[in-house]
């Protein structure tokens, strides 16, 4: 990795106009229970001294002082445990160092992610959902906590201030700490609509603060869901058919039974578990089975059947997502351009594979995971067994990896089958095989863009994105009109000012391979379409590829001014050796503007050395700079990753990959110097964790045109092509 540049902004940043309410709970162990709904769920105030209304509470304060943050979001690489707790200790006024998290039980009412309505972790909205709510919940913290010191102190509230965890009275030269105050201030009702901080106080948040989470992840201590041992655990691996919808046939046993350590082998249902003492005893038993398996009508499914068949659909004439001018008429007049650009499917293949750790007992079930929707799993759990919600107990572990993978509860629900044959707790650890073959994969997408161009513009647009809808399958409520609003993400709001626009979306699901969400949702497929799509008509025109985006962004500034930053910075124009190229592309995702410029070298061979990239970002206002530079560093790597090497194909019914020496993933020694520059702004927080790996693919292929001439429009990319090997 090379050098990074950050800066931060500090002027007002607008205000979200979701209410918060707040409530106070009773003390807990002698201290004081705070908590915030972000949907229409209240809690009710409980006076000091009587049980809780729990676990509705996001912050917890105990006669020593120190504050724990009860987690809405899971932590998954992406430091949202530090900034939450940033922005929390900010408007408290805590003292950091006393602060510490722990992952929240499940409940949409009272931790719901405002941005969907339920509990729920992605679309790189952790950060700017909660901006507002958490700082509330802060500041009505700090409120009432300068009440009950001005009560005990008989002085004006105004008088008093905070900092670091105290309560002070400059006139008298008083001080009280948070926690000798927590008692009394459980008594007290806070405001409903609390003053939060003008950003140019701020003291925490723009800083690059260590993460909160790293000492025990170097330490060994930070827990996993694969790392949960609760006492008298067997462990358990499974295997599903090969084939899609495929079912168990028979099972013979091989010698499974003469492996030490292994407790039972179960069909269950249409997988296979083995039950051991250890994962090798449980590993070795289910090697030591010959399974059969019906494997039903998707046997015959194959990559060319799916492109076929989307092909083919995107043909017709889509739901129109956007529409702007007229756009029939527009494309009518000259010549009009033409491409199509495909993404295949994507595995997640997070490091920690798919696991899950049940106790089930008669009279409850306790769960350990980790979950990107903690009460979507409990209600599953609650489903299988038929107990309440509330003796489904639901104890979120760190996530090794979630990239959308953790969306899903299949991994929950195959291990509540197998505890229910298993005396005791059992921890299902699936293999890297049986994950990445049974994953939920990122949908094949088929994009057909037409545009026309007058006076070194563009003056008609059409997009028809043709995919799979995984919102349709996932949050059906939100697929309407025959539209995911997902899958034309950074399309219906692409930032190009183009009179004609047109934006339509064709659903077609793929047969038998189920589909999900994957790191970059939409986006990841509509930049690319678009920002190689213009690079195309940049060279149709004999344009600068930057100068021709840069007159079609009149209407954002923001994204003017990181363009004009990663072209300065990356040496844009300047010359470069044979067969080395500089692409660009930008974007508006996630409610963040980012440039992004790739320097790739192409050899004769066809293969592709990315050398550099570098990456301008104004992401509003930088909660902690310093993750923000790391998660774009990952998201790049991420997305090149895929562009390179990320495809999983599929041949009788089968996906045809099984681990990393065919799923490949980008090495160290092929990591490019990697530049993060944030700009300065004063707006409200965007998303960050998935920026990278949009805005990775379009300046790849970009750059790889720009070093051969050869315009890749389907990824990964096709070293045949490159070296001349098949015809482009």
């Amino acid at each position: 990795m090379s050098s990074q540049t950050t800066t931060n902004g500090t002027t007002t940043a607008p205000m979200m106009t979701r209410r918060t309410v707040l409530t106070v709970g009773a003390a807990i162990g002698g201290g004081l229970l705070l908590g915030f709904g972000t949907g229409a769920a209240k809690a009710a105030f409980t006076p000091a001294g009587e049980a809780p209304f729990a676990p509705n509470a996001f912050i917890r304060i105990k006669v020593d002082g120190r504050i724990t943050l009860i987690m809405p979001q899971a932590e998954m690489g992406q430091g949202i445990y530090t900034a939450h707790a940033m922005m929390l200790a900010e408007e408290l006024d805590a003292d950091f160092a006393m602060v510490s998290v722990e992952a929240s039980p499940p409940s949409d009412a009272l931790y719901g992610n405002p941005a969907f309505g339920l509990q729920a972790t992605g679309n790189s909205n952790s950060v700017r959902a909660f901006w507002t709510p958490m700082r509330k919940a802060g500041a009505a913290a700090r409120a009432i906590l300068v009440a009950a010191a001005a009560q005990k102190w008989q002085v004006d509230p105004v008088s008093c201030r905070t900092q670091a965890g105290e309560v002070i009275h400059d006139e008298t030269g008083r001080r009280v700490g948070y926690g000798d105050l927590s008692v009394h201030a459980a008594r007290l009702v806070p405001p409903e609509d609390p003053p939060l901080k003008d950003p140019k106080d701020f003291v925490l948040i723009g800083k690059s603060l260590k993460r909160v989470d790293t000492a025990d992840k170097v330490n060994g201590k930070a827990l996993y869901g694969i790392d949960a041992m609760p006492v008298g655990v067997k462990f358990a691996t499974i295997a599903t058919c090969p084939v899609f919808g495929g079912k168990v046939a028979q099972i013979e046993d091989k010698g499974a039974g003469g492996v030490p350590g292994v407790y039972a082998v179960f069909v269950v249902g249409d997988f296979v578990a083995a039950v051991g003492d250890h994962m090798w005893a449980a590993k070795q038993a289910l090697d030591g089975l010959n399974i059969y398996w019906h494997e039903g009508a998707n046997a015959a499914v194959s990559n060319d059947d799916i492109w076929a068949d989307i092909a083919a659909a995107s043909e017709k004439p889509g739901a129109v997502a956007k529409a702007v001018g007229d756009a029939d008429t527009a494309l009518g007049e000259g010549e009009m351009i033409e491409a199509v650009y495909q993404l295949p499917f994507l595995a997640h293949a997070t490091m920690e594979p798919i696991n899950c750790t049940v106790d089930l007992k008669p009279d409850g079930c306790d769960v350990w995971v980790g979950s990107q929707v903690q009460s979507r799993a409990q209600a599953t759990v609650a489903q299988l067994t038929g107990l309440p919600l509330d003796k489904i107990r639901i104890h979120n572990q760190l996530l090794g990896g979630g990239f959308g993978r953790r969306l899903e509860v299949d991994g929950i629900e195959k291990a509540v089958r197998v505890a229910q044959l298993v005396e005791g707790p059992v921890k299902v650890v699936w293999t890297r095989e049986e994950d990445i073959q049974h994953d939920l994969y990122r949908p094949v997408y088929y994009d057909r863009i037409s545009a026309t161009l007058k006076d070194g513009k563009v003056n008609g647009w059409n997009h028809r994105i043709t995919g799979s809808s995984v919102v349709a399958r996932w949050l059906p409520p939100a697929y309407t009109n025959d539209v995911d609003f997902d899958a034309v993400d950074s399309a219906v709001d692409m930032p190009y000012d183009i009179p004609n626009f047109r934006v339509q979306y064709v659903r077609q699901e793929p047969p038998a391979v189920p589909t999900g969400f994957w790191r970059g949702v939409g986006p990841n497929n509509n930049v690319f379409a678009i920002e190689s799509f213009m690079d195309e008509l940049a060279h149709k025109t004999g344009t600068d590829p930057v100068a021709f985006r840069r007159a079609m962004l009149d209407k954002s500034p923001r994204l003017q001014a990181v363009l004009d930053l990663a072209a300065s910075k990356a040496g844009w124009g300047t010359p470069l050796p044979a067969r080395v190229g500089r692409g660009v592309g930008v974007q508006v995702a996630f409610a963040s503007f980012i440039a992004t410029v790739a320097e790739a070298e192409v050899d004769t061979n066809g293969e592709v050395r990315v050398r550099r990239m570098i990456c301008a970002v104004d992401t509003g206002i930088a909660v902690n700079p310093d993750t923000i530079i790391a998660q774009i560093q990952g998201g790049l790597i991420f997305g090149l990753t895929a562009a390179l090497h990320g495809e999983i194909t599929i041949a009788n019914g089968r996906v045809q990959q099984s681990n990393f020496n065919n799923y490949r993933m980008m090495r160290i020694n092929e990591t490019p110097e990697i530049e993060v520059h944030l700009v300065p702004s004063g707006e409200a927080p965007g998303g960050i964790g998935e920026t990278g790996t949009t805005a990775a693919p379009p300046a790849l292929a970009n750059a790889i045109f720009a070093a051969t001439g050869i315009r890749l429009r389907k990824l990964p990319i096709d070293r045949d092509i490159l070296a001349g090997r098949k015809p482009a």
